[in-house]
C-alpha cells in the first residue's frame, strides 16, 4: 500500500511553504544554490546501478551557486514514501569542505571520505554507514528520493554514525543555503 496519498501530497506541499522542507536560497550574487547529478535530472528515474539492483553506489553530484561564507556542506538523502512514520535514510554525509564543487560518485561506505578531506558519514536506514541506494518494496510504485544539500556557515562537529535527526539538528541554526535535487525509483 502507498503512503502517498493526496493528504500526503497536500502536507508536503504545506511543509514546503513553511519552510520545513530545502527549497532553494538565493545567494549574494542572485544565483541559487544548486544541486545536479550527470546520472539524472531533477524528478527523472535514477538509474538502476544506483540502486539495491544494481551496484548500489552513490551518484556523482555538482554543487553551483555557493553563497560566500559555506564553510561546509551537508547532505541528506532520505525516502519520503517509504512504508515507515519518517523517510527512510539513504545517505547522511556532514563536514563536507565548503570548497567542494562535486562530490564524487562511488563514494566508499565507512565513517570517512578521504577524497573529501574527511567528512563524515553517519547511519543510514540500512543500520550502516554511508550511501545506500533506493530499493523500494516491490510492486509499491514509484518512490521519490531527496537529495538534500545543506550550504552551512560552520562544520557540524558531528562524529561519525550520526544519524538524520542529529544531522537536521546541527544544521538547523548553520544554513546558508539549501536546495533539493530529487529522483525516482520502482522495483516492479
Amino acid at each position: 500500500m502507498r503512503r502517498r496519498t493526496t493528504l500526503g501530497l497536500l502536507t508536503a506541499a504545506v511543509a514546503g511553504c513553511t519552510g520545513s522542507e530545502p527549497t532553494p536560497t538565493m545567494t549574494d550574487g542572485g544565483t541559487a544554490l544548486s544541486l545536479t547529478s550527470p546520472a539524472f535530472d531533477d524528478g527523472a528515474t535514477i538509474p538502476s546501478k544506483f540502486t539495491c539492483d544494481g551496484a548500489d553506489r552513490s551518484p556523482e553530484l555538482a554543487i553551483g551557486g555557493v553563497p560566500q561564507g559555506t564553510e561546509a556542506f551537508a547532505l541528506l538523502v532520505d525516502d519520503p514514501d517509504a512504508p515507515s512514520a519518517a523517510p527512510f535514510v539513504h545517505w547522511v554525509l556532514f563536514d563536507v569542505p565548503g570548497d567542494t564543487r562535486t562530490i564524487p560518485g562511488d563514494v566508499p561506505t565507512g565513517d570517512r571520505v578521504t577524497s573529501l578531506d574527511g567528512a563524515g558519514q553517519g547511519r543510514n536506514g540500512f543500520g550502516s554507514l554511508g550511501y545506500r541506494g533506493p530499493c523500494p518494496p516491490r510492486g509499491d510504485g514509484p518512490h521519490t528520493y531527496r537529495f538534500r544539500l545543506f550550504a552551512l556557515d560552520a562544520m557540524t562537529g558531528l562524529d561519525p554514525g550520526a544519524t538524520r535527526d542529529e544531522l537536521l539538528g546541527a544544521v538547523e541554526n548553520h544554513t546558508v543555503a539549501r536546495t533539493t535535487l530529487t529522483g525516482t525509483y520502482e522495483r516492479a
